[in-house]
């Protein structure tokens, strides 16, 4: 049990939960960022591959695209279906050769990015998916390379719902670096664990979720302010501003 009368209570519940909130960002950070560097193109060779997509036919064949397609697929589904502490246990050994350790709040952004790296590569898939096929037919008759295609049309028009995609990636990244905790992951998970569980501190844990939601709720508000903005940019101008960058389209190269 805790003794609230202790004068060293409160200063080290500060202490504490500034740490965990401290290890909880930067897991979820890193995490974030690897899942967008490897989800997105992940996210965009699975529209990519798909018959009648820009990459339909890689190395001219359609038979190679097909198979990149359902492997791609596979692993999404794959990576989706393991609940994540059979898939943190699982992937012990790849985390120790990546960063040397399994413990620690470092060793745990390898198990947050790969859970998180097929969501978000589906919730990509879905956004681009809803563009208007049109836009890119355009951007094709004037030239336009299947990567500049992906730069300057299939991704600005996605961006909005790749956006809320994000916030929803990073609530279920911050969800799962919680539970990470209960395993010497360490963040705020750490803290409700060994204070709220081991010590029946019900102080700690209600100012976990307190925490937890405040972090939760700024980067849903964050992503969701950004996603309007895009949104309502996008309907000012319509297709106009789509013709407008496309016309800033260089010809294709035979580099390209």
């Amino acid at each position: 049990m805790n003794d609230t009368s202790d004068p060293k209570f409160w200063s080290d519940l500060v202490d504490v939960l500034l740490l965990g909130t401290g290890q909880t960002l930067y897991m979820v950070s890193l995490a974030l960022i690897v899942t967008v560097i490897v989800g997105l193109p992940l996210g965009i060779l699975l529209v990519g591959t798909e018959r009648g997509g820009l990459f339909a036919t890689p190395f001219g064949s359609r038979t190679a695209g097909r198979v990149i397609n359902r492997v791609l697929d596979f692993i999404v589904n794959l990576g989706r279906s393991i609940p994540f502490i059979i898939l943190m246990i699982a992937v012990i050994p790849f985390t120790r050769l990546v960063v040397g350790t399994f413990i620690g709040s470092t060793a745990a952004i390898v198990p947050l990015s790969l859970v998180a790296i097929p969501f978000f590569a589906r919730m990509v898939e879905i956004a681009l998916k809803e563009v208007d096929p049109g836009l890119t037919e355009a951007a094709n008759s004037l030239g336009a390379s299947r990567w500049q295609i992906v730069r300057k049309v299939l991704v600005p028009e996605a961006l909005p719902s790749m956006l809320l995609g994000l916030a929803t990636t990073v609530t279920s990244i911050i969800n799962f670096s919680a539970m990470v905790g209960t395993v010497a992951g360490g963040g705020l998970g750490d803290v409700a664990f060994r204070y709220g569980y081991q010590r029946y501190s019900t102080i700690h844990i209600v100012a976990v979720i307190i925490i937890i939601f405040i972090i939760v709720q700024s980067l849903a508000a964050i992503a969701t302010h950004f996603a309007k903005k895009y949104a309502r940019t996008a309907s000012d101008t319509g297709r106009a501003q789509a013709v407008a960058a496309r016309a800033d389209l260089r010809p294709v190269t035979s580099a390209e």
